[in-house]
């Protein structure tokens, strides 16, 4: 009787134990699935507008079924990240996330920058070289340092009306995502 409630007992303990490590590991496998999809799109420096998430269809980056989107996926060891573009007068944020999907820096148009996405993403020695003065930078430039190398960029706006979207679109399809030389 004793070691059958001994075995119970280690098999709920083991259970326990296999359980607890699944659940904690299940969050950096979904960060990984999604810099896997992002790093599928060929976005390498340069902006990829994504197709809309549409009602029943799958939505593996839960995308928001209002907003149109455009990533962008840049390597700081070929030099400091640079996205600018000018975008419509309506409601767009921009976030910066490292390879975990830890975002790193975001921001949106409410913050006072107008219509003008004017983005620099450095790495620590890149930053380095920008506090001694050996990087020229334009003025007005936000200024994000990032830890990892590995970056990609998500920019979404929000169409007033659903008949703007493919302008929108188009916008986000004007935006330059690309690595200045150091």
């Amino acid at each position: 009787m004793i070691r059958t409630a001994l075995w119970l007992l280690a098999g709920v303990v083991l259970g326990g134990a296999i359980h607890l490590v699944v659940i904690l590991s299940l969050p950096s496998l979904a960060a990984n699935a999604a810099w896997a999809r992002v790093g599928g799109l060929d976005a390498l420096n340069r902006a990829v507008v994504l197709a809309p998430a549409l009602p029943g269809e799958p939505n593996p980056l839960r995308l928001d079924p209002e907003l149109a989107y455009a990533v962008c996926r840049l390597d700081l060891r070929q030099g400091p990240g640079m996205v600018r573009g000018v975008l419509p007068l309506a409601y767009w944020s921009v976030a910066v996330y490292n390879r975990a999907g830890t975002v790193l820096y975001s921001t949106t148009n409410r913050d006072g920058i107008g219509q003008n996405l004017e983005l620099g993403i450095f790495n620590q020695d890149q930053t380095r070289l920008l506090a001694q003065q050996q990087l020229d930078v334009a003025p007005g430039l936000l200024i994000v340092e990032s830890r990892e190398d590995d970056v990609f960029v998500a920019v979404r706006l929000a169409p007033a009306h659903q008949v703007m979207r493919k302008r929108y679109e188009a916008a986000l399809g004007r935006i330059v995502c690309r690595n200045n030389p150091a």
